[in-house]
């Protein structure tokens, strides 16, 4: 894949814009940077991936978002963090600035009623406001108001050793750590012409879908205890730790922080992480199968999911929405295979797909992909080539790279540049979460509110990863 950046002027700035309105192309993502503007985006039938670079006098560029909806909040925050000013944008408000009143969007009606929630909530969570405008308990529009734990990971990057910024791309999102750093490992292996080895490339592998792994069990646990059936909360919890446990023998880190670094992996995996691992897929192989019985045949509890928070699948290509909400909504998008990145192209699996678009959906995907992952490791155990786990990676400048990866809540995109001292001069990170925070506002719409706990669960968005 090239990820050479094209230096582009206004008018091929917004012919790109228009593509994103006409549906050919689909964002990646968008930032900034003082006297610039970034946008990455992808072609719809040839997956072609493009980066495009525009020099902004005065700070100033085109607004995306007037024509292609799912810019608005990057956007947003490019004025934030950038000071960057995007020309005829339907919505100028502050995004991560928390420092004055702040303008929700009205709802007209008669017998409206508004319902504020967080940013500070009940339980150990993230903070995020939630304001429902309702008629009785029926929610007519939720807006979110987000960046409380904004932590200014691109400026703690800006002028830091490669070694310090990967560091930090692995705490952007802690449940997407081997995500994220195999994002930044790969832009940087591919700003710096470098490949990993080959046994480093299969155990990255390894470690994503452990995460997976993880990380599913436990959205399906709570997904169901937000409707109040305890005993898979429970029962996906027990298999959760079981993951962890082994992510630990593997890696030396319950969730494998800091194991995947640029020119390969921190360390090895021994005999005894195999026989963990082999354990694992024995174990839940057994185990996770009556619980997909127990949810699939429990009554009551597919009357609260079948139906509930039904997201479209035109508003899931609009905003290319990945994972298991893009997924569950018919969009059949996986970095792993588009563009796609070793050894997935080595390895069998199935894309699990519907177009229900609803809570139920959402939780099925996911119990498709842990079978697939689960068939992924043990692939993975059968093939792993022996031999090195890391080269050193010379970080020579200038130069520059970006890479799309799979997580588990769908695709993460990276890019970096490096300085002629071996630096980074700029690294962006951009999460699942960015085009499927606005689209759980939609599925919202129209359902009462006691079933949001339900709907936000099983969209399970990432509050740190947006806010960055």
């Amino acid at each position: 894949m090239n990820w050479t950046p094209l230096a582009v002027d206004r008018q091929a700035w917004e012919r790109a814009a228009e593509g994103l309105h006409s549906g050919d192309l689909s964002l990646l993502s968008l930032w900034g940077e003082p006297g610039r503007a970034h946008m990455a985006v992808i072609e719809n039938s040839s997956n072609e991936v493009t980066l495009l670079r525009l020099a902004c006098e005065a700070n100033r560029f085109p607004s995306i978002g007037q024509l292609h909806l799912p810019a608005i909040r990057l956007e947003r925050a490019m004025r934030d963090l950038a000071g960057l000013e995007s020309e005829g944008s339907p919505d100028t408000r502050p995004w991560l600035r928390h420092g004055g009143p702040y303008s929700f969007l009205p709802a007209e009606g008669e017998s409206l009623h508004q319902i504020p929630v967080g940013p500070v909530h009940a339980g150990i969570i993230e903070p995020g406001h939630f304001r429902f405008t309702a008629n009785g308990e029926t929610v007519v529009r939720l807006e979110e108001r987000l960046g409380y734990v904004h932590k200014g990971i691109d400026s703690l990057m800006a002028g830091s050793s490669i070694e310090r910024a990967a560091l930090l791309a692995g705490r952007v999102s802690g449940d997407s750590t081997v995500a994220y750093a195999l994002a930044f490992a790969q832009a940087v292996e591919n700003a710096l012409t470098a490949q990993a080895p080959p046994r480093a490339v299969w155990l990255r592998a390894l470690a994503c879908e452990l995460e997976r792994l993880a990380n599913h069990f436990g959205d399906i646990g709570a997904v169901c205890n937000d409707a109040s059936f305890a005993i898979m909360h429970a029962s996906c919890g027990l298999l959760r730790e079981n993951v962890l446990r082994v992510s630990n023998a593997c890696f030396g880190h319950r969730l494998m922080m800091d194991s995947i670094i640029p020119g390969g992996m921190r360390c090895d995996l021994d005999a005894q992480g195999e026989r963990e691992l082999r354990g694992l897929i024995t174990l839940v192989g057994r185990r996770f199968p009556e619980l997909i019985d127990l949810y699939e045949n429990t009554a009551s509890l597919k009357d609260r999911t079948v139906g509930t928070g039904i997201l479209s699948p035109a508003l899931a290509r609009q905003f290319a929405a990945g994972g298991y909400v893009g997924r569950a909504s018919g969009r059949h998008f996986d970095a792993r295979r588009t563009p796609g990145y070793p050894p997935y192209d080595a390895l069998q699996y199935e894309v699990p797909s519907v177009q229900a678009g609803d809570v139920n959906a959402r939780v099925w995907i996911r119990i498709q992909e842990v079978e697939q992952s689960l068939a992924l490791i043990e692939q993975i155990l059968g093939q792993l080539p022996p031999g090195a786990v890391h080269i050193p990676v010379s970080a020579a400048g200038p130069a520059e790279g970006a890479a799309l990866v799979e997580g588990f809540r769908g695709d993460i995109f990276g890019w970096i540049r490096i300085g002629p001292e071996g630096r980074v001069e700029r690294c962006h990170l951009r999460d699942p979460s960015w085009f499927q925070w606005p689209l759980l506002e939609a599925a919202i719409e129209g359902n009462i509110v006691a079933d949001f706990p339900l709907c936000n669960k099983s969209f399970n968005c990432s509050y740190s990863g947006h806010d960055l």
